[in-house]
């Protein structure tokens, strides 16, 4: 399992997110303190707060997604 924070600022950003994860064959979730959203979900994901940072959780391995969401990455 590999956790890590990202922030997604437009919705134009949730969307290639939301596609990077749909690839994945493995369980991806994103946390903002009590809410947990399937990370596969645009509407999830857009009813968040997206003002805040997010932690992602992936419950598998692919190089692609991690690749992709570098673009997002808090430091």
């Amino acid at each position: 399992m590999k956790t890590s924070k990202i922030k997604l600022n437009e919705a134009s950003e949730v969307e290639e997110f939301v596609k990077a994860a749909g690839k994945c064959d493995f369980d991806i979730d994103i946390f903002y303190n009590r809410v947990i959203i399937d990370a596969k979900s645009i509407l999830g994901i857009m009813s968040m707060d997206l003002t805040q940072e997010l932690t992602v959780q992936c419950y598998g391995e692919d190089k692609e997604f991690e690749k992709a969401i570098q673009k997002f990455a808090i430091a």
